[in-house]
């Protein structure tokens, strides 16, 4: 089944309300396999939004409305789709009993509080656990409204609780849409085209791309009635990729690049120490992002000046003096340092300039030197990122879990 969500209110087009109403009710659709083909948001306008609504019951087969369900006179939705479908308007009274009970008197109730407990007829009424709007689905025509509130608080919890168990019965015999989704670290866009060129044309498994700045979501869809063939068919397509792109590929689905990592250290029984210059302490705080990460993490320096590398790194004078605190040299000594001062297995080193000033033709912008120490030797690279402060921060993390999780791939 094909779905679409339409957003109401004009606060949403004046660039001051995040819609993040959408990106839920997406996420929740798309896992559940429904195909959701077009967002739209539309401001308090009755033209408008018949227009929108009339659209959108021409191409998909389930609507979602979020918003435009409150007392005042531009909470349009109910009434346009009551239009919109030639039904009439009832009171339901249980309803309204459910609003008066959410204010301590009657004599409290806003003015207009009885527009809310009016509904389509044949409207399946939802409640609102947490506000005085309920929600409503209606079906006509082979075709689902779904009434929802605009507030994520109160949308969110009606979705869980009352949608998700009605969308679950009216999809059982429909063709879904089933996902898997392969992370992938160092490759572009179009070196990932260039890599699966057949792949990418073929219609099912689909293949999309989905840029993430610091890697690529590598998105493999096919729509099948028998979830067996679906998931066959995603796994033959996910060995060839993994066949192609090799250890590029860090996780799958929602697993994220320090779980993975989490996860290898555990099993290989290593213990990590981090220590840290121009991320600041992003690194370990990605780590420590993940649950239980006490097991294999003993902790981190962040030795941003010179005089915290030497104090509490160890890190020679002479390295300074000579190659700089951005260098291959220092970061070595940096992660080796961060390993002995800590008691762990591995040290791993960031030393770099994020910007925007500190650069230098010979060391500009966005140049970081890594590097990963254990009690054989150390190793480094060095890396040139380019973007603003925040994103070189971000990239260089990924990087340096990238290195630890390849050393990790290697002991195996």
């Amino acid at each position: 089944m094909k779905a679409e969500i339409i957003s109401t209110g004009t606060e949403l087009l004046l660039g001051k309300t995040l819609n993040t109403s959408v990106f839920y009710l997406t996420g929740q659709l798309s896992g559940m396999g429904i195909e959701v083909l077009f967002h739209t948001t539309v401001g308090d306008n009755k033209d408008r939004f018949l227009g929108v609504l009339r659209q959108a019951l021409d191409r998909s087969g389930l609507i979602f409305l979020t918003g435009g369900l409150g007392p005042t006179a531009d909470d349009l939705t109910k009434e346009i789709t009551s239009f919109v479908l030639d039904l009439n308007m009832n009171f339901n009274q249980q309803s309204m009993d459910s609003i008066q009970r959410f204010f301590f008197t009657k004599h409290e109730l806003p003015p207009g509080s009885e527009k809310q407990a009016f509904f389509p007829e044949g409207s399946k009424i939802l409640p609102n656990d947490f506000g005085t709007a309920p929600g409503a689905m209606i079906q006509k025509d082979g075709k689902y409204c779904v009434f929802l509130p605009g507030p994520p608080a109160e949308m969110k919890p009606m979705f869980d609780h009352y949608v998700l168990p009605e969308i679950l019965k009216i999809t059982k015999d429909h063709a879904r849409m089933h996902v898997r989704i392969l992370k992938v670290f160092g490759l572009g866009e179009s070196e990932l085209e260039r890599k699966l060129p057949d792949l990418m044309k073929q219609s099912s498994p689909f293949l999309t791309l989905i840029d993430k700045h610091t890697y690529m979501d590598l998105r493999i869809s096919v729509r099948d009635r028998d979830e067996t063939a679906a998931l066959t068919a995603l796994g033959q397509t996910e060995k060839v990729i993994r066949q192609r792109l090799g250890n590029h590929i860090f996780g799958i689905d929602e697993e994220t690049h320090s779980q993975v990592v989490g996860g290898l250290l555990r099993q290989e029984k290593l213990t990590l120490a981090t220590a840290e210059s121009c991320s600041g302490g992003l690194l370990g705080g990605r780590i420590t992002a993940e649950a239980g990460s006490s097991d294999y993490y003993l902790g981190g320096i962040v030795s941003y000046a010179n005089s915290a590398k030497e104090g509490m790194l160890g890190v020679k004078t002479g390295s300074l003096m000579t190659f700089g605190a951005v260098s291959e040299e220092v970061a070595k000594e940096m992660a080796d340092g961060a390993r002995k001062v800590l008691s762990a297995d591995l040290g791993l080193s960031i030393t770099g300039i994020a910007g925007p000033g500190g650069g230098t033709e010979d060391k500009p912008v966005g140049l970081v030197y890594l590097a990963l120490a254990d009690a054989h030797g150390v190793r480094a690279e060095r890396k040139l990122f380019s973007g603003n402060r925040e994103s070189i921060r971000n990239m260089v993390v990924e990087t340096a879990l990238h290195m630890l999780r390849l050393y990790l791939l290697d002991r195996q």
